[in-house]
């Protein structure tokens, strides 16, 4: 797990009532290396992406991404749920590396 990078999180709404849209904004620090540039000694950088987003509402799938290496540094991500009960907010990116970057929040659903 990529323990040093943090992503900023923000939910729209901290509490919400249940079937209300929440809407989710997330930024993330990463390199994104499509594995197309060249060094200053002109060999191949090797690609370094985050291929895949998730995001769990207790343990329960909400929203899901594929990433290719278009998607710029530090990628942004802006998405709705549906609120249908409280508990934890959870962001995964999946590197290439097999490594991820994970992030939460939490929410009340009354």
């Amino acid at each position: 797990m990529a323990t040093n990078v943090r992503p900023r999180i923000r939910l729209d709404k901290k509490q919400a009532k249940k079937g209300e849209l929440v809407e989710v904004k997330a930024l993330v620090s990463h390199v994104m290396e499509t594995g197309q540039r060249r060094d200053a000694s002109g060999k191949i950088v090797p690609r370094k992406i985050l291929n895949k987003f998730v995001c769990t509402v207790n343990g329960k799938e909400v929203f899901a991404a594929d990433f290719e290496p278009a998607v710029s540094a530090n990628p942004y991500i802006q998405f709705k749920f549906k609120a249908q009960e409280s508990g934890k907010v959870v962001l995964t990116w999946f590197d290439d590396d097999g490594s991820t970057i994970v992030g939460e929040e939490s929410i009340a659903v009354s």
